[in-house]
């Protein structure tokens, strides 16, 4: 297995490991009418605690869950005992869905000892693998270091900078529905399409049916198919910053380490009256 991502098999032997953190990141979209913290109250695995992206973030933005300040990241790793030298291990309950948003968060924070749970909760449960319910255990504090690579992060101007020049692809998570502008945007005031330039790359053609990530070369193929050369930069896009961490992360798996997210997403760029915004192919 890569460094980024580990099996279910892996975690059910390391369980109760004094290095190990395991965190349940998961988050829904507004219309899925789902609350993941009483789900993680309901079942979570064994020693987990919850990850509260929308918590987690800078709450002065009008923009949904981004990305806070180092020193507020620090703050909240240090009270939940992730510290330094720790291992993390980021699962949620869908497959794969919101943890690859909360392991970029750790990469960009400088905590590179961080990986995805292949397959997430969902596999967990089919294996028949124990859970535990009601709220997690106080931790003792433990000192993060947080350090930020600005390199990671785009916002709107570098995005908009990057089409125009060239100097990145930018690849869209959305569904192809939303992408070509035929479904509304799940938040109110944000138009529907896409960038001027962008290519779509659905979040869910780098799995597998049962949530786990395909293989290197089978993300490579699903970057090509939508005219993205996974070998060069890459700028990650979605909605709100989510499912383009699972693009992040395929392309870290492929090996290509020249990519960064867009973290205000399409919410940012749809939302503001000023950008082009393309409808259809």
């Amino acid at each position: 297995m890569s460094n980024d991502i580990v099996s279910t098999e892996w975690l059910a032997d390391h369980l109760g490991s004094p290095d190990i953190a395991i965190i349940d990141a998961s988050w829904h979209l507004p219309t899925a009418n789902r609350d993941a913290k009483k789900e993680f109250a309901a079942a979570h695995i064994p020693g987990a605690q919850f990850f509260d992206i929308d918590e987690l973030s800078d709450t002065a933005s009008s923009l949904p869950h981004m990305l806070p300040s180092p020193e507020k990241f620090a703050s909240r790793m240090r009270r939940m005992g992730i510290g330094d030298g720790k291992r993390i291990v980021a699962y949620d309950t869908v497959g794969l869905f919101s943890a690859a948003r909360a392991w970029w968060m750790f990469k960009v924070f400088g905590h590179d000892d961080v990986a995805v749970l292949d397959g997430g909760l969902k596999k967990w449960l089919a294996e028949g693998r124990a859970t535990e319910d009601g709220p997690a255990l106080p931790r003792q504090e433990r000192h993060f270091t947080a350090r930020f690579k600005g390199s990671m992060v785009k916002d709107m101007k570098d995005v908009a900078a990057a089409l125009k020049s060239g100097a990145a692809q930018l690849a869209d998570a959305r569904s192809g529905t939303r992408f070509r502008g035929e479904e509304a945007e799940p938040r109110p005031g944000v138009r529907a399409g896409h960038m001027p330039g962008a290519s779509n790359v659905h979040y869910a053609s780098l799995l597998n049916p049962d949530g786990t990530l395909k293989s290197p070369p089978e993300i490579e193929a699903s970057f090509a198919a939508a005219g993205i050369d996974p070998s060069k930069p890459v700028i990650t896009s979605c909605g709100s910053g989510i499912t383009a961490a699972i693009l992040s992360l395929g392309l870290t798996l492929t090996g290509n380490r020249d990519h960064a997210l867009y973290d205000g997403s399409w919410t940012e760029w749809g939302g503001n009256p000023d950008n082009s915004v393309i409808a259809g192919l």
